[in-house]
């Protein structure tokens, strides 16, 4: 697994299918900054209260992209962004391997059960493809706060 980008350095470069099954890359946002936050699973409270932040803030934050990567499957993340209005691109990465190039791909606990998941993250990127903020193990609610903080120190 790599690790986790850092500020400065250019983001790996994503190609998946989005909740429409199209084929969307990071690179068609090139030019514009974009959030990226990895979260393990469409439609539990945790996921849906992250997601539903940023959509409550994605007025406030001008050109900025958000994206939003899971393992679910395309079909999974149009009835999530049906079902919320998300309104902005989710992508579906079911093989994880662009989760791993991040480095939130990793080992979890839960109820003394360890498995392999999505440890949730988000990444500013900046017009430029490189990291400008990176947020490894960031809690739903912070994410939203912490866009809205770090495009406000860049302006």
């Amino acid at each position: 697994m790599a690790d986790t980008p850092t500020p400065g350095k250019k983001a790996p470069a994503i190609t998946l299918l989005d909740q429409n099954g199209e084929k969307v890359k990071l690179a068609d946002h090139a030019g514009h900054p974009v959030l990226v936050y990895f979260y393990p699973k469409a439609d539990t409270p945790g996921c849906t209260a992250q997601s539903c932040g940023l959509r409550d803030v994605a007025g406030d934050i001008g050109d900025t992209a958000i994206i939003g990567i899971s393992p679910d499957e395309p079909a999974k993340l149009k009835r999530f962004d049906e079902k919320y209005g998300l309104g902005f691109t989710l992508l579906s990465d079911p093989d994880h391997k662009v989760a791993e190039r991040y480095g939130v791909w990793g080992e979890k606990s839960m109820y003394g059960r360890k498995y392999m998941g999505i440890i949730r993250s988000a990444f500013l990127i900046g017009a430029d493809g490189k990291v400008v903020e990176a947020w490894p193990k960031i809690s739903p609610k912070d994410t939203p706060k912490k866009l809205l903080a770090a495009l406000e120190a860049s302006a």
